[in-house]
C-alpha cells in the first residue's frame, strides 16, 4: 500500500470493505456482458459478435451498474466519489487497454478489465500522472497506461474468476445440438442434458429459452425438471434444499439465479460415493453405463413441502 498516497489507500480500503471477496464485482461485469449481449433477444452469447458501438458503449455500461450495485456518490470532477475522494473509471476488454482522458491526469482511476473467453477479471487503482502514460493521436486526446508501469497499479482483486459464459465454453456440437431444436422449452432440457456438473446462469436460460416465461421452463410441472426427471437427471435450483443437495453431491453449488444439472441414481451403504438423502432415499451421481432410472422429486422452497417447485 503507497505510504505516500493516503486517498490511494482510503479508496483501497472502502472498496475492499465492500466488497471482500470480489463477488458483487464479479457480479456486475457478468451481468453488464449479459446486458450489452441481449441474448433473450438477440440469442447471442459471444462478445464478438456485438457491433462496435455496443463494445464503445461497454465502458459506460460498467461505470453505471458499479455505481448501481455501490451506490456511490457522483464525483465532483471525476465519475464517483468514493469515500470522499473523486474516482474515474475505466473499463476495457483488452488487459491494458484503458483509455485515459487528458482531465484524469493527477487523479485516482479504477482499472476494470474482464475477458468473457478467459473468464477473468481485474481491478485496481492508479493514481494517473502523465509520465505513466503512452502519447496518443486519438481525436479526444485519450491515453493508455505504459506497459511498464501496470505493475504500479494497486490491485483489489487481479485475474480473479468471472462467472462462467456457459454458452461461450460448451463443446461446438452441444452448442449446436442446443439450438438445432426448435422450441424454447426443447432447447432447455437439451441444455441440462448436455451441459452436467456445472452452473449454469440464469442469463444463459434467458438466452436458451428465448422467451418472458423462461424460468417457467426450467421448473417441475411441464419445465426441463419434468421432462428430464425420466432420463435420472436432476435439476438444482438455488433453493436451500436445492443447495444443500448439491453440496452433499459434490457438485458447483448453485448460485442466485443459478442452475446444476446431474444424471442421478440410488446409493446404497459402502459404495463410496458422495450420497444425498432425496425423497427418504439415498442417491448418488451416476457413473458412464450404469442404468438409467427416474429421478427423485427435489423438495420445494419450503423444507416441509414434498414436492418440488
Amino acid at each position: 500500500m503507497p505510504a505516500d498516497d493516503p486517498e490511494l489507500a482510503l479508496v483501497h480500503s472502502e472498496l475492499r470493505r465492500l466488497d471482500p471477496a470480489g463477488l458483487r464485482f464479479a457480479g456486475v461485469l457478468r451481468d453488464t456482458i449479459d446486458q450489452l449481449l441481449n441474448g433473450e433477444v438477440t440469442g447471442r452469447y459471444d462478445w464478438k459478435t456485438l457491433f462496435k458501438t455496443e463494445k464503445t458503449h461497454a465502458g459506460t455500461v460498467v461505470e453505471i451498474n458499479l455505481q448501481r450495485e455501490f451506490t456511490f456518490d457522483d464525483g465532483l470532477e471525476m465519475d464517483y466519489r468514493i469515500a470522499g475522494v473523486d474516482v474515474d473509471c475505466k473499463y476495457s476488454q483488452q488487459f491494458g487497454g484503458w483509455m485515459i482522458p487528458p482531465e484524469a491526469v493527477g487523479h485516482l482511476c479504477l482499472l476494470v478489465w474482464a475477458n468473457d473467453y478467459k473468464s477473468r477479471w481485474s481491478a485496481g487503482l492508479l493514481r494517473i500522472t502523465p509520465e505513466l502514460l503512452n502519447g496518443g493521436s486519438n481525436r479526444d486526446m485519450k491515453l493508455t497506461v505504459k506497459a511498464g508501469h501496470r505493475r504500479e497499479i494497486l490491485w483489489l482483486w487481479h485475474d480473479a474468476e468471472l462467472p462462467e459464459n456457459t454458452l461461450l465454453h460448451m463443446e461446438t456440437a452441444d452448442r449446436e445440438a442446443v439450438f438445432a431444436q426448435r422450441s424454447g422449452q426443447a432447447r432447455l432440457s437439451e441444455l441440462f442434458r448436455r451441459v452436467q456438473h456445472r452452473r449454469i446462469g440464469r442469463n444463459v436460460v434467458r438466452t436458451v429459452a428465448q422467451q418472458k416465461d423462461y424460468m417457467k421452463r426450467v421448473r417441475g410441472n411441464g419445465g426441463a425438471r419434468s421432462s428430464l426427471r425420466p432420463e435420472g437427471i436432476l435439476i438444482m435450483g438455488d433453493y436451500l434444499a436445492h443447495q444443500e443437495i448439491a453440496r452433499q453431491l459434490a457438485l458447483p453449488v448453485p448460485g442466485e439465479g443459478d442452475f446444476v444439472s446431474a444424471r442421478v441414481v440410488r446409493s446404497f451403504p459402502g459404495d463410496g460415493r458422495p450420497s444425498a438423502m432425496i425423497g427418504g432415499e439415498s442417491w448418488a451421481l451416476a457413473e458412464a453405463g450404469e442404468p438409467v432410472v427416474a429421478a427423485p422429486l427435489l423438495p420445494a422452497h419450503t423444507a416441509s413441502a414434498s414436492t418440488e417447485d
